[in-house]
């Protein structure tokens, strides 16, 4: 059971500790030992037996689920016939993802090998979305429609019963008082209702961000599933809103129909006349329930400055909190020097990379510690570090 597969199983127990699981090194060496015992004919028995030993509560069952598909596949393959002596070939049926043409090859087997399961995940997490084959983004592609959101919900206008609330409920508190027991009047209580909260997003598909674009339209596809309303606007020269193509379930299609509505993808940049066409069009309709404004965008920008800094305050005003996405932020020595970027970040309070999937989950944490309560924030544009 050494060698890949035990180096598999021991980023299977990490990936599980990194999503809050209690995955000890001592839970990583009872998962060794329970492939040894149960043997890898089977793969229901293995994921039955990892599961009783890494999952301990309900709410773990899906993420433990997500990364056992991850790293192991639907299902183990059964191993092939005994060689000539009597011993069989562990590496040829291991479980190991398969994205559209398998990982790259190699001219030595022994880098091949170590491309399996988590190695190669990890390593396509942390590759620029510009520098990905076609196997490879193929593969980022359902990394992206299976990675995990959890948001932090928002408080909504509605008012439920709940005896460990802040507020008195007066109405119940009356109603109960009428009748045998409105001698000694019991005080009711009620908190607001959690919802989840919704969502704005401004994609730039300009000529600058080609390499880009196409990933984070699928990592825009997958919020409505996550989120509450999701809106979502692309730009170069002018606003088009893709809300209703991006709602089709197959992510390859509904792409397909935004390249078909855009006419000006790939076109020059005026960021600060795409912000004025949705502040002036379609905030009222879309900024309802407090939603995170998120903009994605490289920040190179043909408009004028003043239009852009003016726009942006509005939209920021309209909006919980404002996240800009800039893929060009993660790459070292880079700092918003464009004029766009320092007309826009005095209004941006989060202003993070996205080319890679790092940087997506990265994103996808900063949602999930969003607060419910809408507090005022300070327009700092924070830098990602």
């Amino acid at each position: 059971m050494a060698g890949v597969f035990a180096q598999n199983v021991i980023h299977f127990a990490r990936y599980l500790r990194a999503k809050g699981l209690d995955v000890t090194p001592p839970v990583g060496m009872d998962l060794l030992a329970a492939a040894r015992l149960l043997g890898l004919e089977d793969g229901r028995d293995i994921r039955s037996g990892f599961r009783s030993l890494a999952v301990v509560r309900p709410d773990q069952i899906p993420v433990f689920d997500e990364a056992f598909d991850l790293f192991f596949g639907r299902g183990v393959r059964r191993p092939p016939a005994a060689d000539a002596e009597g011993e069989q070939t562990v590496r040829s049926y291991l479980p190991a993802p398969a994205p559209e043409g398998g990982p790259p090859e190699e001219a030595d087997a022994g880098e091949s090998r170590e491309q399996l399961g988590a190695s190669y995940h990890e390593r396509l997490g942390a590759r620029d979305f510009g520098e990905l084959t076609p196997g490879e983004a193929a593969e980022v592609r359902r990394m992206i429609a299976a990675m995990l959101w959890k948001p932090a919900e928002a408080l909504s206008r509605r008012w439920l019963p709940d005896s460990g609330g802040g507020r008195p409920d007066m109405r119940r508190t009356l109603r109960n008082a009428v009748g045998p027991r409105g001698e000694l009047i019991e005080m009711e209580f009620r908190s607001r209702k959690p919802r989840r909260r919704p969502m704005v997003i401004l994609a730039d598909v300009s000529g600058s961000m080609e390499k880009y674009v196409e990933m984070l339209l699928y990592f825009a596809h997958s919020a409505p599933s996550r989120m509450g309303r999701v809106e979502t606007f692309v730009f170069s020269t002018r606003l088009t809103r893709i809300t209703h193509e991006l709602r089709r379930r197959d992510p390859a299609m509904a792409l397909r129909l935004v390249a078909g509505r855009v006419h000006d993808w790939s076109g020059g940049t005026r960021i600060g006349e795409a912000l004025e066409a949705y502040n002036r069009e379609w905030s009222r309709r879309t900024a309802r329930g407090g939603p995170i404004g998120m903009i994605i965008s490289d920040g190179w920008d043909r408009g004028a400055p003043g239009l852009l800094s003016r726009e942006m305050a509005r939209f920021s005003r309209s909006v919980h909190r404002t996240i800009w996405l800039n893929p060009l932020a993660g790459r070292a020595g880079y700092a918003p020097e464009t004029r766009g970027l320092k007309a826009a970040l005095p209004y941006v309070d989060d202003f993070l990379p996205a080319a890679r999937l790092v940087d997506l989950a990265g994103v996808i944490r900063l949602l999930e510690s969003i607060p419910a309560d809408p507090k005022p924030v300070s327009r700092r544009g924070r830098l990602a570090s």
